[in-house]
């Protein structure tokens, strides 16, 4: 790709002024939500199947089905 664009005379993007990552994630932290889903096998070989949403700000943790 870096030589596409260099044979057709266009110089990489310039860095934006604006915060860095870290800083913008430590902004948006209250606003940030995780999901994952996960499967748990129990002692009785039943298979419980759990989407569970992680509140970034607060680390608070929602279970659903």
């Amino acid at each position: 790709m870096w030589e596409i664009l260099g044979a057709a005379g266009i110089d990489p993007a310039p860095r934006r002024a604006g915060p860095s990552w870290r800083q913008f994630l430590t902004a948006q932290a209250h606003a940030i939500i995780v999901c994952d889903f996960l499967v748990v096998e129990t002692l009785l070989l039943k298979r419980l199947d759990v989407l569970v949403f992680i509140e970034h700000g607060t680390r608070r943790l929602h279970l659903v089905g």
